[in-house]
């Protein structure tokens, strides 16, 4: 504030006129300061309630498709690829949503998922079964220890079979497999992104970016899985229990 002095009034009397002066500034800013912090509260109570109502949005309950207990996704050619989480699912997916014309995938690994394409009599090219070979790799114990690529293979299913050689016995999950195979070197990384339906997808980054507009990458890392869901939940929009269910076992990092 600028003093002007009037020299025909009294020291004492210009001090009060000022002083005065500055007391109403002060409740002016004082005033304005209040007001600033009433609109803050206004706007972040509003934020509140829109990600409240976000959440609520997401977590709507859908209709949820029989393969969304599984691992799956759709590849770049348009082709449903579902995959075991565990022994228990693996049976599943083998004897009760294999068939005759389906492709199946698997490692020599322990722990690794069987895959299977549904072909619906239709013939997938390369591109489908390079992409199932990554997910039976990514989402085998191959990402757990370490490795940037592991060996799959396709096979037919009837060259499935819970029959174990004279005097074995077959654990659960377990299959024999006769026959010719074909193999494949499978890259372990997935991407995970959101469908248009709301499905959250995770699978080889060339079939998510077919079919998600927003996805993110992820690779072998030092994350919780769940620090990696917060993130890729809050890039696509999705439920982090969605995403975290999603990925493959075993600590990860987001691209």
């Amino acid at each position: 504030m600028q003093l002007t002095l009037n020299l025909k009034q009294k020291l004492e009397q210009t001090a009060n006129e000022y002083f005065e002066k500055a007391k109403k500034a002060r409740k002016k800013a004082e005033a304005a300061r209040g007001i600033v912090l009433k609109f803050k509260k206004q706007v972040d109570e509003l934020e509140r309630k829109q990600l409240a109502e976000e959440k609520k949005e997401i977590k709507q309950k859908r209709p949820q498709e029989w393969y969304e207990k599984f691992r799956w996704f759709i590849s770049s050619e348009g082709f449903l690829c579902v995959g075991g989480r565990d022994a228990t699912s693996n049976e599943v997916v083998i004897k009760k949503h294999t068939d005759r014309q389906d492709i199946v995938f698997h490692t020599e690994a322990p722990g690794s998922p069987f895959f299977v394409i549904k072909t619906e009599g239709k013939k997938p090219t390369n591109v489908t079964l390079q992409e199932v070979a990554d997910a039976t790799a990514s989402f085998s114990k191959a990402w757990k220890i370490g490795v940037s690529t592991t060996e799959a293979y396709s096979i037919m299913p009837e060259q499935v079979s819970k029959q174990a050689p004279s005097g074995e016995y077959m654990p659960k999950g377990g299959f024999m497999i006769s026959g010719k195979r074909t193999h494949y070197q499978g890259t372990v990384k997935i991407a995970v992104g959101k469908l248009a339906d709301g499905k959250v997808m995770s699978g080889p980054e060339s079939a998510v970016k077919t079919h998600c507009k927003d996805y993110s990458i992820l690779l072998q890392g030092r994350d919780k899985p769940s620090d990696c869901a917060k993130k890729i939940a809050r890039k696509i929009g999705a439920d982090i229990d969605e995403v975290l269910r999603s990925l493959p076992g075993g600590t990860c990092q987001v691209k």
